[in-house]
């Protein structure tokens, strides 16, 4: 549960917001354009010079993680830290871990393309770099065994979900080692597989896996957002003689390692609920969390740590001694042991630092977590279009304009500019309108979200307030805003079209813009699901009733795509005609299938966790959602295609074709 200094300071950045019962449901996602868009827009459009050659066009999508990393090797005490790679070499490099005879570290490297992760090796003085895998999957963690011949790794080929792969480093062949494991699993839950980990031997690899556990929010169960439980198992190499070493029941143990001897595992543990925690800023300095280690046969179980801290990723420094990472609190972050007497205490911010087989060396990431510039590239799984970075809520109006909210590079306003990201205009403040706490827009949970262009591209509507968790609590408005900043109401250049009674957002113009659709939810008596809005005499009446999300009508106006919260764990894609009739479920994965906008051609783009974690999730940082993904499918639900493939939290998806970029 969220600590009760956080609360505190939750509300402290609400000040001023009307409270409201408690409700939960993610809001996020937009776009909404028509049929025959693009051909009028050709005639309007500024140009851009940025043209996808070869490529349908642009696909814009945003992406919540860091904007590179950087690989550093010092001595176990903190001394002589250094670069691992050159500057000309180092490309957004993570996850490094020596090799057996400590001569070489292996590390994961997104230099082909941000977003894309493949394997490398390199000697610990940073010369001799070479590729060992790359493909468009995501692969990570590898480690390689006793002699160098074979590399464990974590992969997502042949089904987008994560496994334990081997490659023969002589042959070249690769094979799936967790393949029967999975088969075996059930299918609605989440079935991945993790840091692998090769005993001294050779002859056994420990890991992590949460199959069989399924899904489950946070807030012990009532958020929407996926906690993970997990259990340490071990494997032959061959993919036989599957085991499992240790459970505990609604706890995640994690990241295992061997002792030098073969004869112990280590590992950290924590709470189910705990592994939200160790990804979110707010929970960081309040979370504690153990080390532990465990004999082969899973019968002596032993705390290595206790008392307060986050504490994550342990190795064996020797036999007897035990290094970790201290995520939090923040002000005591860095390298750990559970001897001083071998080594002091590392004052730092690092992340998943892997120990040489002497003790003497240690290997880390350090993050780098600027903001991406707009249209910088990602790597595109899609060979049509050419993938760029974009703040959230990106919609383009008939006339060419581009609208967003600026969470990531602002104070969450509404923004417009040309798209080729001239002409930057601030068409509504959300902190200066008095409706809001600076504090609570630099949390990120409240703020002017998910613009939507009116048909004329005069005016912007938006939902204004408290989102996410925050809404349990604090209300939020329908707004209108004009997009050139005439006079629209009383002498303002906006108009608040909801009394606030309840809390309501995420509005979207119907075809003729004569209506707007929006979401309710909590109020006194409670109100939940989605409204249309008459803008002539702003009456409302009621479409829904369900916990519906995140409403979009279609390009020709015949449909509205939402989400709906189907049981306390999982949310659906659904579409309805405007007047309530013929409503269809188009998802049923079972994890989380929400965010659904428009494409121009009538299909439907939205972000699915259906695929489980890529990595651990207490190891993630200041994210929400590391397993969403980008699908897109037809309007009836069928042909069903994931379109992006990262480590990260990818979503917001906009396509522009070149049509537009051209003109």
């Amino acid at each position: 549960m969220r600590s009760s200094l956080a609360i505190a300071s939750l509300v402290q950045a609400f000040i001023g917001l009307v409270s409201l019962p408690s409700s939960v449901l993610g809001d996020v996602g937009q776009i909404s354009l028509e049929n025959g868009f693009y051909q009028r827009l050709a005639s309007t459009a500024h140009s851009r010079g940025l043209v996808a050659h070869g490529r349908k066009g642009v696909m814009l999508m945003n992406r919540i993680g860091p904007s590179s990393a950087t690989l550093f090797i010092a001595n176990a005490d903190g001394t002589n830290e250094r670069q691992l790679l050159s500057a000309k070499d180092s490309k957004f490099d993570y996850h490094g871990s020596f090799t057996p005879d400590g001569k070489e570290i292996t590390f994961t490297s997104e230099r082909n393309g941000d977003g894309q992760s493949d394997l490398y090796r390199v000697n610990i003085d940073g010369t001799k770099l070479r590729k060992v895998l790359g493909t468009p999957s995501f692969e990570d963690a590898l480690v390689l065994n006793h002699d160098k011949t074979k590399g464990a790794y974590v992969s997502t080929a042949n089904g987008y979900q994560a496994n334990v792969w081997i490659k023969d480093l002589r042959t070249g062949h690769v094979s799936c080692i967790t393949r029967q494991a999975r088969a075996s699993a059930d299918s609605s839950s989440p079935n991945g597989y993790f840091s692998p980990s090769w005993s001294p031997d050779g002859e056994w690899i420990a890991f992590a896996s949460d199959r069989n556990t399924g899904w489950t929010g946070h807030g012990n169960g009532t958020g929407w957002e996926h906690t993970q439980a997990m259990a340490i198992y071990a494997i032959r190499p061959d993919g036989t003689g599957l085991r499992q070493v240790v459970k505990k029941q609604d706890y995640s143990l994690g990241a295992p390692k061997w002792s030098p001897d073969g004869k112990r595992i280590v590992y950290h543990e924590m709470t189910r609920e705990q592994t939200w925690n160790c990804h979110r800023p707010e929970s960081l300095d309040s979370t504690d969390t153990q080390i532990v280690s465990i004999d082969f046969s899973g019968t002596d179980r032993r705390e290595e740590t206790s008392g307060a801290g986050m504490k994550l990723q342990p190795s064996y420094v020797g036999n007897n001694t035990i290094g970790y990472l201290v995520k939090g609190p923040r002000s005591r972050a860095g390298l750990n042991y559970t001897s001083h007497a071998v080594h002091p205490f590392v004052s730092g911010t690092f992340r998943s630092p892997s120990w040489s087989p002497d003790g003497k060396l240690v290997v880390y990431e350090k993050y780098d977590n600027t903001v991406r510039k707009m249209e910088a590239p990602l790597y595109s799984w899609d060979n049509e279009w050419d993938y760029r970075f974009t703040d959230v809520f990106p919609v383009l109006s008939r006339q060419g304009k581009l609208a967003m909210t600026s969470k990531q590079t602002g104070d969450s306003s509404i923004v417009t500019m040309n798209p080729n990201t001239t002409d930057y205009q601030v068409v509504f403040d959300d902190v200066a309108s008095g409706k809001i706490s600076g504090g609570a827009a630099g949390m990120g949970l409240a703020g002017a979200f998910q613009p939507d262009w009116s048909p004329d591209g005069g005016e912007i509507a938006f939902g204004l307030g408290a989102w996410f968790q925050a809404r349990a609590q604090f209300t939020a408005w329908i707004f209108r805003a004009s997009a050139n900043g005439s006079i629209i109401h009383n002498g303002t250049s906006y108009e608040q079209l909801t009394d606030g009674s309840v809390n309501s957002g995420f509005p979207t113009y119907s075809h003729d813009g004569k209506t707007l659709v929006f979401r309710v939810w909590g109020g006194s008596p409670a109100q939940f699901g989605l409204r249309v809005m008459n803008l002539a005499d702003k009456s409302i009446k009621v479409l829904t009733t369900g916990l519906d999300n995140l409403p979009h009508f279609s390009p020709d106006g015949t449909k509205i795509v939402f989400t709906r919260r189907m049981n306390a764990t999982n949310y659906d894609v659904c579409t309805i005609k405007p007047d309530g009739s013929e409503l269809q479920v188009l998802t049923s994965s079972g994890a989380n299938d929400a965010h659904a906008t428009w494409t121009a051609d009538g299909r439907i783009l939205w972000s699915s966790g259906m695929n489980g974690f890529r990595v651990e999730a207490a190891t993630y940082d200041d994210t929400f959602q590391p397993y969403g993904q980008i699908f897109v499918m037809n309007a009836d639900g069928s042909n069903k295609r994931m379109i992006t493939d990262s480590m990260w939290e990818d979503s917001m998806p906009l396509y522009l074709p070149n049509k537009v970029l051209s003109v």
